[in-house]
């Protein structure tokens, strides 16, 4: 079914992860214990990240350069069927625009629409690594407003050559927010015209980033209603639990950690006092969300469960 139809027949909020897919080299069977450990909160719909390869050049000799392209994390799409046939949870794979041109975006499109799926999340993506500013690639897009006008075509059966008859896809579109911004972003002002054009080329509802403050996701829903966005707004929630954590999730995702939650985790004597701090922290936060009436909350688990897990224990 279509994200957008389980969000309009909610009879409360629902639950939704989001999960990386293992190292190339490793066992999915790392994807299935954290998703069974989630099983009994009966999550909606699961998120599959998507990243773009590296390129690496290797010297031949004699002037010869190959191109080698590097994946750290492959098999997005094998995840994503072999969840959906192990549990018969709703999967959600991540499309973006960088390492594609629009042809080989349509033919992951056409891909997708044979395989069953229902549900895209639309996203630009990060640079590619080794990169700091994302390029796209040549006849491919900059811009996800691009990329979902690409799918929303196809939902009416337009694909980039004029076929008869063609088949119209029926594509679920998500996309991101950002409460804070994105880091690229001038000011939350512009951001927040890039999400309604996102919106208005045909994304049905968006999932914020990493939320660290109920006051402060009220205000982005204000801001993003008062300029006529009207499709639901997931908050997203990472529990954090650790003091390495302090570090790497602004730097990795761009986002300012509340002093409260700093000082707790900064205080904490031992590794199992950081844990109770954090989660003890997000359950608050949670609370606070689903007072302000919110279609779901989305959980980053990145590949964890055990943090997620007493987070929804305490709220259920």
């Amino acid at each position: 079914m279509r994200i957008i139809e389980y969000l309009a027949r909610r009879a409360g909020p629902l639950i939704s992860l989001e999960i990386t897919p293992p190292e190339k080299g490793s066992s999915i069977q790392g994807i299935y214990d954290t998703i069974e450990q989630l099983l009994p909160f009966k999550p909606t719909f699961i998120n599959v990240t998507y990243h773009q390869q590296r390129i690496v050049y290797e010297d031949l000799g004699s002037g010869m350069i190959r191109k080698v392209p590097r994946r750290k994390n492959p098999g997005t799409v094998g995840i994503c069927s072999a969840i959906y046939n192990r549990y018969k949870i709703e999967t959600v794979p991540h499309i973006i625009c960088g390492g594609f041109n629009k042809y080989d975006t349509e033919d992951a499109l056409i891909d997708f629409n044979y395989l069953g799926f229902k549900n895209l999340f639309v996203l630009r993506g990060d640079p590619a690594p080794g990169f700091k500013e994302f390029v796209p690639e040549p006849d491919g897009w900059r811009y996800a407003s691009e990329l979902v006008t690409q799918i929303a075509r196809m939902n009416r059966g337009q694909y980039l050559e004029k076929l008869d008859n063609a088949a119209p896809t029926n594509f679920s579109l998500g996309v991101a927010g950002y409460p804070e911004k994105h880091y690229e972003a001038p000011n939350l002002v512009e951001d927040l015209k890039h999400l309604k054009e996102k919106v208005d080329c045909g994304a049905e509802y968006i999932i914020t980033q990493m939320v660290f403050s109920g006051k402060a996701f009220r205000s982005f829903v204000e801001r993003a209603r008062s300029i006529g966005i009207r499709v639901p707004i997931l908050p997203g929630v990472k529990p954090v639990v650790t003091a390495r954590q302090l570090q790497t999730i602004p730097r990795e995702f761009h986002v300012d950690l509340p002093d409260e939650l700093v000082a707790c985790i900064q205080r904490a004597a031992t590794p199992a006092d950081a844990f109770r701090a954090g989660t003890d922290f997000t359950i608050r936060l949670c609370r606070d969300l689903l007072k302000q009436d919110v279609p779901g909350i989305h959980f980053y688990t990145m590949g964890k469960a055990r943090d997620v897990v007493e987070v929804l224990k305490a709220i259920d």
